[in-house]
């Protein structure tokens, strides 16, 4: 690359072409925002889907249909059947396999709440009893 005012010019350009390269290639930069919130992962392990008993009985009445297991990154498996999901911000969503169209909130680390049509959160809770590492 050539400019007409001279080598010392071409050096300075050569350098600011250099800084602005490594500055937007800089680990530190963030990119922008996802709708919805920050990108994430559940932990690896089983979830097992209940709803909650009462004083008389069980803690839980397990519902089975619904117990997943997080096999790896943003991938689950229900049954024998393998799907995905999107966690963003505080909301799960399954995307495709078994329970597709399920949308859960995270409350906690390992503790999920099913979210109703009407947006409130509903009986079911979701629970990691066995973490992988």
């Amino acid at each position: 690359m050539t400019f007409p005012f001279g080598p010392c010019a071409t050096s300075l350009a050569a350098t600011f072409l250099a800084i602005g390269v490594s500055a937007c290639a800089s680990p530190g930069v963030q990119p922008p925002p996802v709708e919805g919130g920050k990108i994430g992962t559940l932990a690896m392990g089983r979830y097992i889907c209940e709803l909650p008993g009462d004083a008389s009985g069980a803690a839980g009445n397990p519902i089975p249909e619904f117990e997943f297991r997080v096999v790896n990154a943003s991938s689950y498996k229900a049954g024998d059947i393998r799907g995905s999901y999107l966690y963003t911000g505080d909301r799960v969503l399954m995307t495709g396999g078994k329970l597709k169209g399920l949308a859960l909130h995270r409350i906690s680390d390992g503790f999920l709440r099913r979210i109703e049509k009407d947006g409130s959160d509903g009986e079911m809770r979701c629970v990691l009893t066995v973490r992988r590492r």
